[in-house]
């Protein structure tokens, strides 16, 4: 899930090749598909950043109920509670695909953010955008059917309205991920994929392409979408 800083009055200040200089505290780890980058109780001493793939987020409760909370993609952080005093993770990281990613010990973070005005102000807006896409997704929550919260998963995995002319991304997650990070069953998913793949809005064979017509069903001031539950 993207949260970014939109293009609109972005810096040209490049995140990427910041972090991507050689400095005391930093260093690059490349990570295979389905390897943990850390695990929910591990101890929080540093903040990540994706190069390149993305990542799952998954929550685990007292009683042993996994949820999906968050898919972060290339140019996201992760981990950045230790910034704000978390002793240990709350949550458990593992790489959706080959990821390529820069750690920073917290004291190094705290220096970078301190020493340099540029990336101090991306991070800052890196954070507002990702308060404000949380309160966007409660707000799906209470309000929105379960077809249409799946509708703008979609939308959102897929890159629509990340950038103008942007072209989508494939997605290979399974329906009962997606079923999680909704809030439904893995059912009533295969039901709403099979609806948006008749009326031409995706296309999923092994992977799922979300084409334009899903975003103009959901902006509709009729949806093309069947609200009912």
């Amino acid at each position: 899930m993207d949260n970014t800083p939109s293009a609109k009055g972005k810096s040209r200040f490049d995140p990427q090749a910041f972090l991507s200089r050689g400095r005391q505290g930093i260093s690059f780890d490349k990570y295979l598909k389905n390897q943990k980058i850390f695990s929910q109780g591990d101890v929080a001493d540093k903040v990540f950043f994706i190069q390149k793939g993305r990542v799952k987020i998954t929550v685990l409760s007292e009683h042993g109920k996994e949820a999906v909370v968050g898919i972060l993609a290339e140019g996201q952080f992760l981990g950045e509670g230790c910034l704000e005093g978390a002793d240990l993770r709350t949550a458990t990281s593992q790489a959706l695909e080959e990821c390529l990613i820069t750690s920073i010990i917290k004291s190094a973070m705290l220096e970078a953010l301190a020493a340099e005005p540029a990336f101090s102000a991306y991070f800052i807006r890196y954070l507002l955008s990702r308060n404000s896409r949380i309160e966007d997704d409660l707000i799906d929550q209470l309000f929105n059917s379960s077809e249409r919260r799946l509708a703008r998963l979609l939308l959102i995995l897929a890159n629509f309205g990340k950038s103008a002319g942007a072209a989508p991304v494939a997605i290979s997650l399974s329906q009962e991920t997606l079923a999680e990070m909704i809030g439904t069953t893995r059912s009533r998913v295969s039901f709403f994929m099979n609806k948006f793949r008749k009326k031409g809005l995706i296309d999923y064979n092994g992977k799922i392409e979300v084409y334009p017509s899903l975003l103009e069903a959901v902006l509709s001031e009729k949806p093309q979408i069947n609200e009912d539950e």
